[in-house]
């Protein structure tokens, strides 16, 4: 199955070198440079993975995290930062994002982690919030 990756940047620059890290890998990327855009794209079409700016011009992250994750079939939401540290990691861990890619990117990584981050997609149901687990109702005794 091919799969698209809509990444969300207001930096074009971005967008075409990504794009050629993850042609071998036969992942698409569909650009977009705002959270108002994405919101339209992801409405449109199933993406295997969303892969966003820390900061948007029309919000962050954690906005397009929350959007993904209504989504009657949720993608990987992925963050990328210049400042990516282990505490700005377990914190999107934490939110429910997949993961968090630095820059500069690292082709075998970028590849890596968005192929695998696509397939988990196919891999299991997809719950319609990234926090989702499924209660059991127990009658009371």
């Amino acid at each position: 199955m091919d799969y698209v990756v809509l990444f969300v940047s207001p930096y074009p620059l971005h967008a075409s070198a990504l794009a050629r890290m993850l042609a071998p890998v036969s992942l698409k990327l569909d650009h977009v440079v705002s959270l108002k855009r994405a919101k339209n794209r992801l409405g449109t079409r199933p993406y295997g993975a969303v892969l966003t700016e820390a900061r948007l011009p029309d919000g962050n992250w954690t906005d397009v995290l929350k959007f993904a994750g209504a989504l009657r079939f949720a993608p990987a939401v992925l963050v990328t930062d210049r400042n990516a540290d282990d505490s700005f990691w377990a914190e999107i861990l934490n939110l429910g994002a997949y993961d968090l890619l630095a820059q500069p990117f690292d082709s075998s990584e970028v590849q890596r982690i968005l192929v695998n981050a696509c397939e988990q997609l196919r891999a299991k149901p997809v719950m319609s919030t990234p926090h989702a687990t499924p209660h059991v109702l127990k009658a009371a005794s």
